[in-house]
């Protein structure tokens, strides 16, 4: 029977799967996607799925049931740079693994499962997260398709590239009787290892305000301007990066962050004339979240006058935090019992698809235990006992969900 031991070993093929040989790069729409799909394809089949792709590039598989209605199930193949194996892999393969055990079981549901890999989460090559799953939940923005990559490659000929249409791709929402959405996914915090806890249910996402801060000033010789004329770019910024971590300390769960800054013209003797820095603010409360933000931007304004720089504030995404339906969370937590573990319930500072796929239908999580809480990052580690866990708990999870 399939176990933690075989989804380790096949997210270790996924981590091969890559842009960058000898660390995990895999973008949406890339060729390294495109060996990863060849692998998820093959399993999904031997799991009893027939398996389609979408034209945003979602691989779907579809376990019929003996009803009308559909639940849902998955999370994303896309990566970040040097990634992890586990960030958006685990929770595809768990359910497939978990759909695995009903097929040769010979099982077959009330309702239909269909397992989702979404092609963009992470939003690594276009800057687009959610792509996948805002595609499918019918929330996809056509503007989106003139993005660009580095190379400058629009996002609509990566979408003809990888064999979709783009002007299809409002075909891609779900529609039906849907049971929900349910993402399995590693933790990305300390929380479960702490408690000594395989797994956990999540109750709530965090929302999440993104912005990019532009600060201009006036560059100059680093030997000849006197301090006291000076309008210096990266003096501000950090000034504003040290305003950033302080307002996080005011509220417990409110984290802050800054964590791209880029300097003009960058040479070891010229005053930075320009400072551009990417701000990340997330709560689960939205209101404590709107509170910060407000804080921050009225900080960045006074030092902007104070210092004499011009100031730029632009958002690139706000997602209002996102409560788990109530009805999928007691179905979680009584399979988290059954499965002999006690359940704890915890709130997710990180984002996920079930974000975007809120939109569509009830969302649920399973949050499984990662060492030291580390993720987007190699050293992401999971246990293949933790693993069988998990798919016992959505094993059990699936049953009951045929009972209601």
């Amino acid at each position: 029977m399939i176990d933690g031991g075989t989804v380790v070993e096949r997210c270790d093929v996924l981590a091969a799967c890559t842009e960058e040989p000898g660390r995990i790069t895999r973008p949406y729409a890339s060729d390294a996607m495109r060996s990863a799909h060849k692998s998820v394809h093959e399993w999904m089949q031997q799991a009893g799925m027939t398996v389609t792709r979408d034209n945003i590039g979602n691989l779907r598989g579809r376990y019929e049931g003996t009803g009308g209605a559909t639940l849902l199930l998955g999370s994303h193949l896309d990566s970040v740079r040097d990634a992890g194996k586990y960030d958006g892999p685990l929770g595809v393969m768990v359910a497939i693994a978990a759909v695995q055990r009903l097929h040769d079981a010979g099982k077959r549901l009330p309702f239909a499962i269909d397992v989702l890999a979404f092609a963009d989460e992470e939003g690594l090559r276009f800057g687009s997260t959610y792509l996948g799953s805002r595609a499918v939940a019918g929330t996809f923005d056509s503007r989106d398709l003139d993005r660009t990559d580095p190379g400058g490659v629009t996002m609509e000929d990566a979408i003809r590239a990888f064999g979709g249409d783009p002007s299809r791709i409002a075909d891609d929402r779900v529609t039906g009787d849907l049971l929900g959405y349910c993402e399995v996914h590693i933790e990305q915090g300390p929380v479960l290892e702490a408690r000594a806890l395989p797994v956990g249910i999540v109750s709530a996402i965090a929302g999440q305000s993104r912005m990019q801060v532009e600060l201009t000033g006036q560059a100059g010789h680093a030997g000849t301007v006197p301090m006291d004329r000076r309008r210096d770019a990266l003096a501000g910024a950090a000034e504003l990066v040290l305003a950033v971590e302080a307002v996080a300390t005011t509220q417990p769960g409110l984290v802050a962050t800054v964590g791209m800054l880029e300097v003009e013209p960058a040479v070891s003797n010229v005053i930075p004339g320009r400072a551009t820095l990417s701000l990340d603010v997330r709560h689960a409360d939205d209101r404590v979240r709107g509170e910060a933000c407000e804080a921050l931007l009225a900080r960045t304004r006074e030092l902007a006058r104070r210092r004499k720089l011009g100031v730029e504030i632009r958002s690139l995404s706000e997602n209002a935090a996102v409560r788990c339906a109530p009805e999928l969370i007691s179905t979680w937590v009584q399979a988290v019992k059954d499965s002999k573990v006690q359940p704890l319930e915890l709130t997710s500072g990180a984002g996920h698809d079930a974000v975007a796929m809120s939109a569509l239908t009830d969302v649920g999580m399973l949050f499984v235990r990662c060492k030291g809480g580390v993720s987007h990052n190699p050293a992401e580690s999971v246990t293949a006992p933790d693993v069988s866990v998990s798919i016992d708990v959505l094993g059990r999870f699936l049953d009951l969900m045929a009972r209601r």
